[in-house]
């Protein structure tokens, strides 16, 4: 499903980025090359973020 799309990303690249080890959504912007543009899916990929099951991806890779 599309998430932003100024940027035309989906929720499966937002969630490969924290699974790469972004913890911020500046860093998964960054991760998928590119920047926020109108800011509307901030607080969608900040959600993305704090859900258990992608944030124990990003907490894993920063403990590594």
């Amino acid at each position: 499903m599309y998430v932003c799309l100024c940027n035309g990303l989906t929720d499966t690249q937002i969630k490969g980025a924290i699974a790469a080890g972004a913890g911020r959504t500046h860093d998964v912007y960054a991760a998928c090359g590119c920047r926020a543009q109108c800011g509307g899916c901030t607080a969608s990929i900040l959600c993305i973020l704090r859900t258990p099951a992608t944030a124990g991806a990003a907490g894993a890779e920063a403990r590594a």
